[in-house]
């Protein structure tokens, strides 16, 4: 039996089909939307079709902000545990994790005996240092949420963003703007801001390498270099070939593991 897991993310949603060595065979990435049950429901059938299995072909494990909205999940498991499985495929000497994910960041500690989780910090209250302040502060600069990255990376003297809600932020990168300063200069501020606000948690829980970075925004170059900066030493992010997924599947790849524990 082949083994599937699905992350219900608040602004994305990932699903994994794993074969019967462990190995990624397939996966999907959409948009949440506000039906999390719906947009679940088409990935899986998507992949059912394209790799010609039936329901009962496949033992599926949800996660996620949404993972109890996936009534054709067999299990259930956090994302805390998720995570943690997910990057040990990639990682198996991983000791610590940071998820920035649309809504929330997460700091993972690993046990370097057990390789399960033995502490986290996470923000889930407020956007900001998340991948949504992102969305807002690209649409605030009239940039593609994809270049945003690389713009910040050119800036010489990035600017300060000293607003930690994101209305204020948006505020304050649209005053600055107005002002004058470089966008490239705004966009590094604003990397630097969330930076620096997730490095903080994290060293609440003494994360320390082999630190691995995952989530949708993992996919941003400039907010590893940034972390990096805050943290003072080197982080590393998934991946598998060229494939430039690889750290928003983390989850999804950890339920599906798990999954096959199961069976």
């Amino acid at each position: 039996m082949k083994t599937v897991g699905i992350d219900i993310g608040s602004l994305s949603t990932k699903i994994v089909l794993l074969d019967d060595n462990n190995k990624i065979k397939n996966y999907k990435i959409a948009r949440s939307t506000h039906n999390f049950q719906k947009i679940g429901h088409q990935l899986f059938n998507q992949i059912m079709s394209e790799e010609n299995l039936q329901r009962k072909d496949v033992f599926i494990m949800s996660t996620g902000y949404g993972r109890h909205t996936i009534d054709i999940a067999d299990q259930k498991v956090t994302e805390i545990t998720a995570h943690a499985k997910g990057v040990l495929y990639f990682f198996p000497e991983a000791t610590s994790v940071i998820d920035i994910g649309g809504q929330d960041s997460k700091a993972i500690l690993i046990s370097s005996k057990t390789k399960s989780p033995i502490d986290f910090q996470m923000n889930d209250k407020c956007a900001a240092g998340t991948g949504r302040f992102l969305e807002v502060m690209a649409n605030a600069l009239e940039v593609p949420i994809e270049k945003l990255g690389d713009l910040a990376l050119r800036s010489k003297k990035p600017e300060s963003i000293s607003s930690t809600c994101t209305v204020f932020a948006e505020s304050e990168v649209i005053s600055l703007f107005a002002q004058g300063a470089k966008k490239e200069d705004i966009a590094a501020g604003i990397h630097k801001s969330i930076a620096r606000r997730v490095a903080s948690m994290a060293k609440r829980i003494s994360v320390k390498p082999q630190l691995i970075f995952c989530g949708g925004v993992a996919k941003n170059p400039a907010m590893k270099v940034f972390l990096e900066n805050e943290l003072e030493f080197k982080i590393k992010i998934p991946q598998f070939g060229n494939n430039l997924d690889a750290p928003q599947i983390t989850g999804a790849l950890g339920a599906a593991l798990i999954a096959r524990e199961k069976v």
